[in-house]
C-alpha cells in the first residue's frame, strides 16, 4: 500500500555529512508514492550530486534561487505552492536559525516562507551544536509555529565522538510523515478539552511560584486532535508558543483560573487531557505590594496551601480523563497509583527532568487492567499523534474505559 499515494513533497537538504542519507529516504518517498521535489543547498552538493537524486525521484533537482525554470512554473513560488509538505533532512544548525529567524537567502529559507503546507525538519549535527542554547531556541521558535521535529538519535557522529546528533533514521522520519498527512477523522464531531503549560501562583505583584513547564506537550496534543477532527478548547498557562490554528485558547495564569476553565469548558466534552502542569500549593495570602528585603533577616517565610486537584475533581459521567505524571523517582509505581485514585482511562507518564522543557520525550501509557505501553524517545508531536489515536480508540469503545 502507497500511503503517500499522489502527495507533492519538498524535500530539502542541506550541507552536513547526514546529507548523503537523504538518497535513502528520497527513495523511500518515491516507494510510498510520493512526488519528490528535492531542493539541494549549495554546501549539499559538496556531499552529494543533483544527479542522484534525479535518478531517484526522476524529477528535476533544484539548487539555485535563480536557475531557469520552464514555462509552468514560477521558481520558489511553484514549488511552495504546489507543496503537501516541506521536509528539511538533514536540516543544520545554520538551516534551523535561517527558518527560525525567517530569511529567505536560499531555495529552502524561500519555500518555508512561501508555503502554507506543513513543515517537517530533521536536524543533524555535531552533539554540541545540537545542545547549544541557540539552537534549542531556534528549534523552540519553529515548533511553536507548527513545524514538526523528528529529533536526532544518540550514537557514534562523523567526528568519531559519540552523542546526539546523528540524522533519525530514514524509516522513522518517513513515518512522521505518514503520520502528518494521513488523513484521519478518528475525532470527528468530538470536542476535547486540552490543558497546557505550568500555572503561576503569585506571591506579590512581581513575584510568583511556578514550574519549568514549557506547554509543548499540550499544544501538541491539541494540534493533533484538531487535525484528527476534533473541536478543541485548549486552556494554557503562560507560555511562549502561538496559539495552534483552529482551536479555542482559554488563557489562564493560576492553579484556581484553570480549575474554573477546565469545569466551564466541559459540559459538553467528549474528554479531558490534563496535560498542563498545575502547581500543587499555593500562597495563602499573596501580598498586594511588592515584599521588601528586610534588613533584619536573610529569610523569609511564605506560608503554602494546597491547590485544588483538578482532575480529581472532574466527575463528570460520561467525560474520557486523561492525565499525565512527571516523576523523578518510581515513575511507574506513582504513575499506576495516580490512574487509579483519579479514575483515568489513561494515563501519560514520562521523566520529569529529561522531559519538561525538551522538544522530545520517553513517555509510557498506562492504562486500566495493568497494560503499559513504553514508546520509544520520540519528538513531543510524535507522542502526541500517538495519544489522539488511543484517544480515538477509547471514545470508540475499542479500548475498554474505567466506569
Amino acid at each position: 500500500m502507497n500511503l503517500l499515494q499522489g502527495k507533492q513533497i519538498v524535500l530539502a537538504v542541506t550541507g552536513g555529512i547526514a546529507a548523503y542519507k537523504a538518497a535513502a529516504l528520497a527513495s523511500l518517498l518515491v516507494q510510498q508514492g510520493a512526488l519528490v521535489d528535492v531542493i539541494l543547498t549549495e554546501a549539499a552538493t559538496k556531499f552529494v550530486q543533483p544527479l542522484t537524486f534525479a535518478a531517484l525521484t526522476h524529477r528535476p533537482v533544484h539548487t539555485d534561487v535563480f536557475a531557469g525554470w520552464d514555462e509552468d512554473a514560477s521558481g520558489h513560488v511553484t514549488l511552495a505552492a504546489n507543496a503537501d509538505l516541506v521536509l528539511v533532512a538533514p536540516a543544520t544548525a545554520a538551516t534551523l536559525a535561517r527558518l527560525a529567524l525567517g530569511i529567505a537567502d536560499d531555495l529552502p529559507g524561500l519555500v518555508a516562507l512561501s508555503t502554507s503546507a506543513p513543515l517537517v525538519i530533521a536536524p543533524a549535527m555535531e552533539h554540541h551544536m545540537w545542545h547549544h542554547p541557540a539552537t534549542q531556541q531556534h528549534v523552540q521558535t519553529l515548533q511553536s509555529r507548527g513545524a514538526i521535529l523528528v529529533p536526532p538519535e544518540p550514537g557514534r557522529l562523523a567526528s568519531g565522538a559519540r552523542g546526539d546528533g546523528r540524522l533519525a533514521s530514514p524509516e522513522a522520519i518517513i513515518q512522521a510523515v505518514i503520520s502528518l498527512l494521513e488523513e484521519t477523522d478518528v475525532l470527528a464531531g468530538r470536542h476535547v478539552v486540552v490543558t497546557a503549560g505550568g500555572t503561576r501562583e503569585p506571591i506579590d505583584p512581581v513575584r510568583y511560584i511556578g514550574n519549568r513547564s514549557s506547554g509543548q506537550m499540550g499544544y501538541a496534543i491539541a494540534t493533533a486532535a484538531e487535525r484528527a477532527g476534533a473541536r478543541v478548547t485548549l486552556i494554557s498557562g503562560p507560555v511562549a508558543l502561538a496559539p495552534p490554528p483552529g482551536i479555542t485558547l482559554v488563557p489562564v495564569e493560576t492553579a484556581r483560573e484553570m480549575e474554573h476553565a477546565v469545569h466551564g469548558a466541559i459540559p459538553d466534552a467528549d474528554a479531558l487531557v490534563m496535560a498542563a502542569a498545575v502547581s500543587d500549593y499555593r500562597v495563602a495570602q499573596a501580598s498586594d505590594q511588592k515584599i521588601k528585603k528586610a534588613s533584619d533577616s536573610t529569610t523569609l517565610d511564605l506560608h503554602l496551601v494546597q491547590n485544588p486537584d483538578i482532575l480529581a475533581g472532574v466527575n463528570q459521567p460520561g467525560l474520557l480523563k486523561i492525565g499525565f505524571a512527571a516523576e523523578t523517582n518510581d515513575l511507574l509505581a506513582n504513575a499506576a497509583r495516580k490512574l487509579a485514585s483519579k479514575g483515568l482511562a489513561m494515563l501519560v507518564a514520562n521523566d520529569a527532568v529529561a522531559t519538561i522543557g525538551a522538544p522530545d520525550s520517553r513517555a509510557w501509557l498506562l492504562f486500566p487492567g495493568g497494560r503499559v505501553d513504553a514508546l520509544p524517545r520520540m519528538s513531543k508531536e510524535q507522542v502526541a499523534r500517538r495519544i489522539v489515536e488511543e484517544l480515538g480508540d477509547l471514545l470508540t469503545g475499542s479500548i475498554e474505559t474505567p466506569s
